[in-house]
C-alpha cells in the first residue's frame, strides 16, 4: 500500500469523500445550465491565456482549432471543482447537524432527484 512506503501516516476518510462525491454529482446535475456557464467562462479564460503565449499571428492560428479544442476539454475537466467544494460543504453540514452516515444516504436521494429533474428538463427542451 501507499501507505506502508511513506514516511508520515495520513488517513482518509471515505465516508466524506463518497458523501461529498455524491452531493457534488447531484449538484453538478440539478444545476446543468449553471454548470454549462461555469464551463463557457472557463473556456474564453483558456482560450484568452493561450493566446498571449504566442508572439506570431500566423502560428497562433496554424494550431487554433486544436488548442480550442483542448481548451474545452479542460474547461470541462475543471468545472467539476466548483461543485465538489459545494457538495464537501453540504456533507460537512449534514455530518454536522444529523450525523456521519446521513451525507450518504441524503446524497444518492439528492442524485435520483436531480437525475430525474435532469432528464426531464432536456426532454422538455427537445420538445420545444
Amino acid at each position: 500500500m501507499l501507505t506502508e512506503i511513506l514516511p508520515f501516516r495520513f488517513e482518509l476518510d471515505t465516508i466524506a469523500i463518497a458523501g461529498a462525491s455524491l452531493w457534488s454529482l447531484a449538484l453538478y446535475l440539478g444545476f446543468a445550465r449553471i454548470n454549462e456557464w461555469v464551463i463557457e467562462q472557463l473556456n474564453r479564460w483558456f482560450n484568452f491565456a493561450e493566446r498571449s503565449l504566442y508572439t506570431s499571428q500566423s502560428e497562433f492560428e496554424k494550431t487554433r482549432k486544436a488548442r480550442e479544442s483542448q481548451n474545452a476539454f479542460y474547461a470541462s475537466l475543471f468545472s467539476i471543482v466548483p461543485f465538489l467544494v459545494v457538495g464537501a460543504l453540504f456533507n460537512w453540514i449534514l455530518k454536522i447537524s444529523l450525523g456521519e452516515s446521513w451525507g450518504i444516504s441524503t446524497g444518492i436521494l439528492a442524485c435520483m432527484g436531480a437525475g430525474i429533474y435532469e432528464l426531464g428538463r432536456r426532454d422538455g427542451e427537445s420538445s420545444d
